[in-house]
């Protein structure tokens, strides 16, 4: 998946650290997405360039505020503009109507007008629930996202997708609002634990996976630098993934086609996710990890990858410890075919009831699958599961 995107070094940040500047070209709403390290300093110069004249309301939780939200402040001193912050509960569950209300309520009372922005400094969910509460609020204000997490860097602050849970599945309620700025600091996923980088590092294996098998190889070789947090490693993996989104973004916006391609895994994660009732015994990335192994599974058993290619995948995954099959979610409790299948069957993507797959022929040749056999599927979910299909 060669990348269209455009990329210019900052130019006050010369040198082998130079922050790059990615650029999400959607016209009169494009934006850059600017990666490297110490850009939470910058922060208050950059938004302010991105966004003029305009004033600032922080939204973050409270792990994300014990580490970060003090020098995001200090950032934005210098600029006049910040009129308050917001601290929300840290995990999953806050992506609910009721933090969505408080969220709105409070922004309300801070003052926040349609010529404002909204920074979501956070990880995913901060990022999700931020985004939308900016994109429904006096219709729509401007919003900022500064991802804490490798996840939030590599995919989901960028492309627009908002949106909290709903009982019946993952990000089913929520709205496209695009920011008009994102900054991957890659200083601060030193901050983040072994077990949220792994999470996070999922969705970067995804883009070598669903159309970038040179990237794929490298993450091969390249992975223990990666997880030893060198910078080099990581800026590579940040850009090279925010570089596959952003052209993918900038051809399909709204999903309606080739965009899809971006949910590798994700059908049979996020009902795993729902399964698990969005908690941490399954992180987001866990659960992707396990989707791409069993999209590669199915891909065999349709007979569409042959078997070095899946075993190549699920060797990667379980190296840098993550998890491929439903057994290695812990915990006795084992999710039942039907629940799974209803579960998948709210999936944002199904078309007039049909689900729609996104499969592989390859590392790197993923492709959008609408005409999923019903009873192939319910036997390969069932096997899964470790149950006998009836």
């Amino acid at each position: 998946m060669p990348s269209e995107a455009t990329e210019t070094p900052t130019a006050d940040m010369p040198g082998k650290d130079a922050s790059r500047s990615l650029t999400v070209a959607l016209e009169d709403r494009s934006y850059d997405i600017v990666i490297g390290p110490g850009l939470l300093h910058q922060a208050g110069a950059l938004i302010a360039n991105a966004a003029p004249d305009t004033r600032v309301a922080i939204v973050t939780d409270k792990h994300v505020a014990e580490l970060h939200l003090e020098a995001l402040k200090a950032a934005l001193a210098g600029t006049g503009s910040l009129i308050g912050q917001v601290v929300l509960p840290a995990g999953e569950s806050s992506k609910s109507f009721s933090q969505l209300d408080f969220l709105c309520h409070e922004l309300l009372g801070l003052g926040v007008e349609r010529g404002d922005v909204v920074v979501a400094l956070g990880g995913g969910v901060i990022g999700d629930l931020a985004g939308f509460a900016a994109s429904i609020i006096r219709r729509g204000v401007r919003v900022v996202q500064i991802p804490t997490t490798l996840l939030a860097q590599v995919d989901s602050s960028v492309g627009g997708k908002t949106g909290i849970n709903s009982p019946r599945g993952k990000n089913l309620i929520g709205a496209f609002h695009q920011p008009s700025l994102v900054l991957a600091d890659i200083s601060v996923l030193a901050t983040l634990t072994d077990r949220q980088f792994r999470a996070g590092y999922a969705e970067v294996a995804k883009y070598g996976l669903l159309g970038d098998a040179e990237f794929f190889d490298w993450l091969e070789e390249n992975w223990p630098a990666v997880f030893r947090r060198e910078p080099e490693a990581l800026a590579k993996i940040v850009e090279t993934s925010c570089c596959a989104k952003a052209d993918v973004v900038a051809a399909d916006e709204y999903e309606a086609g080739n965009r899809a391609l971006l949910n590798l895994g994700h059908t049979f994660g996020h009902a795993l996710e729902a399964w698990a009732g969005f908690s941490d015994k399954l992180l987001h990335g866990e659960a992707i990890a396990i989707g791409m192994a069993q999209a590669f599974r199915y891909s065999m058993r349709a007979g569409l990858v042959g078997d070095n290619q899946v075993r190549r995948v699920e060797s990667h995954l379980q190296a840098v410890g993550l998890p491929i099959t439903v057994a290695d979610i812990p915990g006795p409790a084992v999710p039942e075919p039907d629940a799974l299948l209803s579960l998948m069957a709210q999936d944002k993507k199904v078309r007039r009831g049909q689900l729609v797959f996104v499969l592989v022929r390859g590392i790197g040749e993923a492709f959008v699958c609408r005409d999923v056999d019903e009873d192939a599927l319910r036997a390969f979910v069932a096997d899964e599961c470790g149950k006998a299909s009836s």
